[in-house]
């Protein structure tokens, strides 16, 4: 069974995943996967751009866990949406050295659910989990995605509302 982990950059996905394989659980992180599908780099936006469609064919499924911003565009079998409350977010984006305009970029699609929706678009109702992480430790994060791993948590999404943060994005 493969399980994505997506969600917006700076979410933390990256660091549940490592916790996830240093517990023994299989893990691929999509950015070594995606190198020989990058079109160009865009330097002013600090930022790739991927050939998707072809590196999601061309992705062999596997039993674990595939961590990244793009893999609900993978045929996963259940698909975690990681989210972040937008402030939150931004100042883990600026610690990370991301520049303002790509920090306002990830802060407005993590505000209006874009890769949410993109999962949405993408899977039945009943593959996708949304986790909420803001306030959560990551063991406690990595427990949560284990039981959507073992089948014993419903599938829920559609419950967080980050709108208000975009009145409040300069």
């Amino acid at each position: 069974m493969m399980i994505g982990l997506t969600g917006t950059p700076g979410t933390g996905k990256s660091t549940v995943a490592d916790e996830l394989a240093r517990r023994g659980r299989r893990v691929i992180h999509l950015v070594d996967t995606i190198r020989p599908y990058i079109l160009e780099k865009d330097e002013q936006r600090s930022t790739s751009v991927v050939d998707e469609q072809r590196w999601a064919e061309e992705f062999v499924p596997f039993d674990g866990v595939v961590e990244g911003h793009l893999a609900h565009y993978l045929p996963c079998d259940r698909i975690i949406v990681l989210r972040c409350r937008p402030d939150i977010l931004a100042a883990r984006l600026k610690a990370r050295g991301y520049p303002e305009e790509k920090i306002r970029e990830n802060v407005e699609a993590e505000a209006l659910d874009v890769i949410l929706q993109e999962t949405v678009d993408r899977f039945g109702e009943d593959q996708i989990y949304e986790i909420d992480g803001t306030l959560h430790m990551v063991p406690e994060i990595a427990d949560q995605v284990e039981l959507v791993i073992e089948g014993t948590c419903l599938s829920s999404y559609g419950d967080i509302d980050w709108s208000r943060y975009l009145l409040e994005t300069p």
